[in-house]
């Protein structure tokens, strides 16, 4: 039986100003399985990035459930979101957000080092080094993130994503700044990624690699209105 990694039940999500209300999401129902690859497909203001958002606790639904490893995560404070979205969650984005001050070895020991429980130095080294060699980083551990090219400043972002061994692994256009050459080897590692079993969200654009996911979503006006399987189309 497949193990659950998160589960949305009638998920919305409404921005209010005085003079009008939006509703970004309209009654999401999502499950996402270990080992899954999810794409997220849909027009620009289709709930994408609203979406995402919710999924990564960086904002709270309106109204509905959403478990993480069946804990209740629907309405957290900010410092018990931080900590949840610390130990269950990696993020991948499209600008990279690596921090230039500090060095590649920094960079992706930083979520270890902000955990709730202490991880030792000699763990954190251990950790970062094994997650430099998933990517084949690991002779640049030294260098800041602007001595490197956009193809590798997101292969170290992959890896501050992978650090902390999250249930989940969420990636925002991940390609939107890189060469096609660059887009492809990025995807290429991310495919190879789920298939040695991490669990992948991902928002894209681009139809071939929202074609590489094992599972499509499309959103239209906030709501999911199509899914495919495509294990089981090709099965």
């Amino acid at each position: 039986m497949q193990q659950l990694t998160l589960k949305m039940t009638g998920i919305t999500k409404v921005y209010s100003t005085e003079d009008m209300d939006t509703h970004a999401l309209r009654g999401i129902d999502l499950e996402i399985y270990k080992g899954d690859f999810v794409s997220i497909c849909g027009p620009s203001g289709c709930g994408k990035s609203t979406l995402l958002s919710l999924l990564g606790l960086l904002d709270m639904p309106t109204s509905g459930q959403y478990c993480i490893e069946e804990k209740d995560v629907s309405n957290l404070s900010l410092s018990e979101a931080a900590f949840i979205r610390n130990e269950k969650i990696g993020f991948i984005f499209q600008s990279f957000n690596l921090i230039d001050e500090l060095s590649v070895f920094d960079n992706i020991a930083l979520p270890l080092r902000y955990r709730r429980e202490k991880v030792s130095e000699k763990d954190i080294h251990k950790k970062v080094m094994e997650c430099l060699q998933i990517v084949d980083m690991s002779h640049r551990a030294q260098h800041k993130p602007n001595q490197l090219s956009g193809g590798q400043q997101q292969r170290i972002a992959i890896a501050r994503a992978l650090v902390g061994s999250p249930a989940l692994l969420l990636v925002d256009e991940p390609t939107g700044n890189l060469d096609s050459r660059n887009g492809d080897a990025v995807m290429e590692m991310l495919q190879q990624l789920n298939m040695n079993g991490t669990t992948l969200c991902m928002v894209t654009h681009d139809p071939r690699y929202a074609d590489m996911a094992t599972r499509k979503l499309h959103l239209l006006d906030g709501k999911i209105i199509d899914t495919q399987n495509l294990a089981e189309v090709v099965g």
